[in-house]
């Protein structure tokens, strides 16, 4: 798998911060996508799925407090945070939600694949689930994603 520079950099903060978690976290998204091997892919920022409770006690760690998100008609978390220290943005989503027609939906995986990138370790969905999240958030962008993954028949 290569990854960019500032990708795998990010991805080592990350990791280094999550030790702290308590819980399970994941990262979703553009950026998991590219952990699976998917291409060509963009990733702008990492994603990161974590607990409230997790949430909770990582962002004092960072020096940043939630971010006061506004409304979006598609997603939605009880608490979001941006940490903008690594080289890549970094999105932290406690009780993350994405909306299908009038209801909102709990991004929650069940799965949890661990991923090295160097000497760490980050997790990610099972590549199926994670296609079928991605899919289910239903933008262009998000569709692309989940052909991409579709396409791979090899592990990451």
């Amino acid at each position: 798998m290569s990854l960019p520079a500032p990708l795998i950099e990010t991805l080592g903060s990350v990791a280094a911060i999550m030790k702290t978690a308590r819980d399970p976290w994941w990262i979703i998204a553009s950026a998991a996508a590219a952990l699976h091997g998917a291409k060509p892919i963009i990733v702008a920022d990492v994603d990161v799925l974590l607990s409230v409770e997790d949430i909770g006690r990582i962002l004092p760690q960072l020096g940043i407090g939630p971010y006061p998100a506004p409304p979006n008609p598609l997603f939605r978390s009880d608490v979001l945070a941006k940490w903008p220290a690594p080289p890549m943005p970094v999105d932290l989503m406690a009780g993350f939600e994405h909306r299908v027609g009038n209801a909102w939906h709990p991004v929650q995986p069940m799965t949890r694949q661990t991923v090295m990138i160097g000497m760490a370790t980050v997790y990610v969905p099972e590549r199926g689930e994670l296609r079928r999240i991605i899919e289910g958030f239903g933008r262009p962008k998000d569709l692309e994603r989940a052909r991409l993954l579709a396409e791979l028949t090899s592990p990451p």
